[in-house]
């Protein structure tokens, strides 16, 4: 065995060691008994035990503390834990330009995530009652991460999170740690819950319904759950944070697309460079002479102002409709033998909305489509006012119109969860000790439809602008006007060029599971337990794509069909090895020992150990510590995901930047790149194709954690406490290997700095200086390294006169937050900063207070995000820039307070009425420049002007 595995567990030895002497003396002038608890089997291990508090932290959240944050998605709620890092949500507009990432996953759009500490969604494990739940189907590509609105919130009983590696006891996937879903069941009458809620300001509109029966027997229970939630839209423009793409720099970073049409060439008769817009009827042409432009007729020269606003068209909440019916059965065929079934069917129904499409024509366009970017506008389309043939090889540059005339591009998602599970549990007698076993069968699948309406068909758009003699020998083409200004395309035009597109995909997991827990046999500290186990799993993906995309002729984001399958089959092993116990060392000293084989049919064989040692001091006093290597295998597609496109927010260094300032890289590098003098970007954003790989290896991890818990003995039943908790756990873990592409930002830099093939292979330029292509692929990266601290206070006073009141403090700081390349290129992601629509706060807290009193209740709840810094970018040249000489801006520590107040009606079983308020004092999110939407980090604050009001019935009967 490889040494490494020994050197974590000795510092925690150390550790453990280093606190002995002070709380010895604690043990020994406070003795108390230890309270025996029934056998439970918790997260983080299979062993059925006794003590609560095992080797690894495990935070719990209840239905009442579910209930009371007034939220309705699983993943909403789970994304303020502190230790969440920025995951997908209804608040991320996903669709449009931001095309496909480069894991094949598709956006996601309409899902909601979970990712801990920040190593992303997909490397969280996502259970429900223990047993894994399929990934998401977004209809854009072949998820590999869980979507949790595929889960009803309403069939939760309890949820609870492990930060933990655990790949040893639930194989891959588990590197960041696992989620586990209880669901209600044991279940006795009939409840009904409504709530409605909205936004100070009108919208954003909050409904649901949820229903739940149960009845239990001597041998049997029975639980049914149906849910209805629907959430409206909030839409960009009602907030002033969100009106522009970049708050505060007006029309600059806005689209070189636009409604009137924009028109960049080479004048053959002339040979000046044109950039022309036309005037729409105004009767005095805007002359620009900067660029060699000057004109006198229907047209000017485009300037900033006319540049356009997509923000405008944004949501900053995306609406959703989910219906949901769970059903678990469970009946007792002996005092000793459990048989149940389970099932469940969710259908989601989202929008997400983007700016009417724009067509992009010649070099600078760089949409990657032939199509476009290859363009020929005959001289004889009846609406050419030059007289002169437009050609991307020769005089054309960059030809950008926006047909505002076919509205904004609207994406409809329908995904479809269904879910089936089935197993006995049993229990026996045998060689004088007790064995526990259980076998379960699953099978789940999500299916999703994407349709998509104001896109375009580039074919037919060529057709239409080339030679008017091709056009009417074409059945159903018409000559297109790009040139008129707004107004100019007709609804005929429209027909010829605007298809809907339909775009599916799914996800199907079936699972087969057996495991066996007992103990082994008696040492002088107690009896050595263990839990065994056999899992075999199959994963099915795939993606198609409408028709219209896979020959090309789709306007949007290409992308080509994905499916592929593997199965695993997996055996583990893990031991509970009590070392002493009461002692004059402490009460009790366990070691955990665990291993899981997994045979891949893509990649063969991987072997994952764990190590915790688990010491209670004292009663009231547990130090533990663990050490797990893990591993996550590439999925369906990261493997299989076929070249497809995003459009993302680049700048770059060779170009002048949008607000004027000079080009930030290496003059001599750039010219040596082909970039002329005086260059200027048409657009800001710039397309990336990705792909997946069939040569990924697995990532490999490993993680280590500390720390202890501590209920003092004179905070616990006393006058002034009647109980006082405290849990504090050091983390660190380490990827190897990580499945991603390098960031692209990092990458343009990297090659205008260094000039390095290494870099620059794959990102081409036109003749113009633009960037033509850029192939930014999936790789495994060297290395990810994070580490920081959970610290968490729990504080219950005693009932007196005035009510009962209870604390919770939970703190995550981040320590280190380290991303390298394969090549070892630092990658920008790191502690208080600001990347890419995701951030990495150094220390996230929620606060929390609760009060009861005879049939009344209330709370209030802090949520607190530290300082971050980010890049402003070309926005440098603007005051909204904090910084402008340095270039970064800072977006400053922001914290959120909830409320809610409720009573209870003694009728029938009960009436529970709640009024709560989110965001009490509605405080703005700060300002995120770097941003790709409505100005702000969506995966980290709540919406601008974003006070939430909400009321909710519930009624037991």
């Amino acid at each position: 065995m490889n040494n490494l595995h020994y050197r974590p567990l000795a510092v925690a030895v150390s550790l453990c060691v280093g606190l002995m002497s002070s709380v010895s003396v604690m043990a020994q002038e406070t003795p108390r008994v230890a309270t025996d608890l029934d056998r439970v089997e918790v997260t983080g291990s299979r062993i059925k035990r006794a003590e609560v508090e095992g080797h690894l932290p495990i935070q719990t959240l209840t239905r009442t503390e579910i209930e009371r944050t007034g939220l309705t998605s699983i993943g909403e709620v789970l994304q303020q834990l502190t230790g969440s890092g920025s995951a997908l949500n209804a608040k991320f507009n996903s669709s449009g330009n931001f095309g496909f990432p480069p894991d094949g996953s598709g956006v996601g759009a309409g899902s909601a995530q979970v990712d801990l500490r920040h190593l992303g969604a997909k490397r969280v494990l996502v259970l429900v009652d223990g047993i894994r739940w399929v990934n998401e189907s977004s209809a854009s590509g072949v998820g590999s991460a869980t979507d949790l609105n595929t889960i009803p919130l309403a069939i939760v009983e309890r949820i609870e999170v492990l930060e933990d590696g655990a790949s040893s006891l639930y194989g891959s996937d588990a590197i960041a740690g696992v989620v586990n879903i209880i669901t209600r069941r044991n279940f006795d009458g009939a409840q009904v819950t409504m709530n409605y809620g909205e936004y100070s300001k009108g919208d954003g509109t909050q409904k649901g319904i949820d229903l739940a029966w149960g009845t239990q027997g001597d041998r049997y229970s029975l639980f049914l759950g149906a849910s209805y939630t629907k959430q409206d839209p909030v839409y960009a423009r009602t907030r002033e944070q969100s009106r522009f793409p970049v708050p505060g720099t007006g029309l600059t970073f806005g689209s070189g697309g636009i409604p009137q049409g924009r028109f960049r060439f080479i004048d053959p008769n002339t040979g000046a460079v044109q950039d022309l817009v036309p005037n729409n009827g105004a009767s005095t042409p805007n002359y620009d002479g900067s660029a060699g432009c000057s004109r006198s007729d229907d047209y000017h020269c485009f300037t900033t102002a006319d540049r356009f606003n997509f923000a405008e068209y944004n949501l900053l909440l995306t609406p959703s409709e989910r219906k949901g019916v769970f059903g678990q059965f469970r009946f007792d065929i002996t005092d000793n033998l459990q048989w149940y079934v389970k099932a469940l069917s969710n259908r989601r129904e989202s929008t997400n909305q983007a700016g009417p499409e724009p067509l992009f024509f010649g070099p600078d366009g760089a949409t990657g489509n032939p199509l476009a970017d290859n363009i020929t506008i005959s001289a004889l389309n009846p609406f050419n006012p030059f007289g002169f043939d437009l050609v991307s090889s020769d005089n054309m540059q960059f030809i950008g119109r926006r047909p505002v005339e076919g509205g904004a591009r609207v994406f409809e998602q329908e995904v479809n969860t269904s879910y089936f599970a089935t197993g006995l549990v049993g229990d026996f007698e045998a060689a004088d000790r007790s064995w526990f076993w259980d076998v379960n069968g699953m099978y789940s699948k999500n299916k999703a439809e994407q349709t998509n309406y104001g896109s375009y068909n580039i074919f037919n758009i060529a057709t239409a602008l080339g030679d008017p003699a091709v056009c009417a020998s074409t059945p159903g083409c018409v000559p297109l006007n790009i040139f008129g200004g707004v107004g100019s395309i007709t609804p005929e035009m429209l027909q010829w060029i605007q298809p809907v597109v339909r775009d599916r995909s799914q996800n199907e997991l079936s699972l087969f599971t057996a495991n066996l827990s007992s103990e082994l046999f008696t040492l002088p500290a107690g009896p050595v337990a263990f839990a065994t186990g056999y899992e075999y799993r199959k994963y099915e993906g795939s993606y198609q794509p409408d028709p219209l995309t896979v020959i090309g002729h789709y306007n949007g984001v290409p992308s080509l069909p994905t499916s592929g399958s593997y199965d695993v089959n997996e055996a583990y092993l893990e031991l509970s090895i009590p070392i002493f116990a009461k002692s004059a060392l402490g009460e009790k000293l366990d070691l955990s020992l665990a291993g899981r084989y997994s045979d891949y049919s893509t990649f063969g064989g991987e072997f994952t150990p764990k190590y915790g040692l688990r010491w209670q001091v004292t009663d009231d006093f547990v130090l533990r510590t663990s050490y797990a290597e893990g591993f996550r295998a590439p999925s369906i597609g990261e493997l299989y995901g076929s070249a497809a496109r995003a459009d993302l927010q680049i700048f770059d260094p060779c170009s002048i930047g949008l607000g004027g300032d000079a080009p930030r890289g290496n003059a001599a590098n750039c010219a040596a790149l082909g970039v002329p003098t005086g260059f200027q970007s048409a657009n800001s954003q710039i397309s990336v194709t990705t792909g997946g790989n069939i040569e990924l290896d697995p990532e490999h991890s490993r993680s280590f954690s500390a720390g202890f818990v501590w209920s003092p003995w004179f905070a616990n039943n006393t006058e002034w406490s009647e109980r006082f908790d405290v849990e504090v756990t050091f983390y660190r873990h380490t990827i190897e290997g990580a499945i991603q592409a390098i960031n692209a930002q990092t990458q343009l830099d990297l090659c205008v700095d260094s000039l390095d093939p290494l870099y620059c292979n794959g990102i081409t330029r036109a003749n113009t200086g633009a960037i033509s292509s850029f192939n930014n692929r999936l790789t495994n990266l060297g290395s990810i390294k994070t580490d920081g601290w959970d610290v968490d206070l729990f504080y219950t006073l005693p009932q007196t006169d005035i009510g009962q009141f209870k604390l919770g403090w939970q703190n995550t700081f981040v320590g280190r937050y380290e991303a390298l390349g394969a090549a070892g290129q630092r990658q920008p992601q790191e502690p208080g900063v600001e990347v890419a629509d995701s951030s990495i706060p150094e220390w996230t807290s929620n606060a929390s207070v609760s009060w009861a009193l005879d049939n009344w209740n209330a709370s209030w709840t802090v949520r607190h995000i530290s300082e971050l810094t980010e890049q402003c970018g070309d926005a440098s040249a603007f005051p909204i820039c904090s910084d402008q000489v340095a270039g970064t801006n800072k977006l400053a520590a922001t914290t959120f307070h909830d409320m809610q107040v409720g009573y209870k009606v003694d009728w029938m079983k009960g009436l529970q009425l709640s009024l709560g308020l989110n965001n009490v004092f509605d405080k703005d999110p700060p300002i995120c420049l770097s941003c790709s939407l409505n100005g702000y980090d969506a995966s980290t604050y709540d919406i601008p002007r974003g006070r939430f009001w909400y009321a909710r019935a519930d009624l037991r009967f």
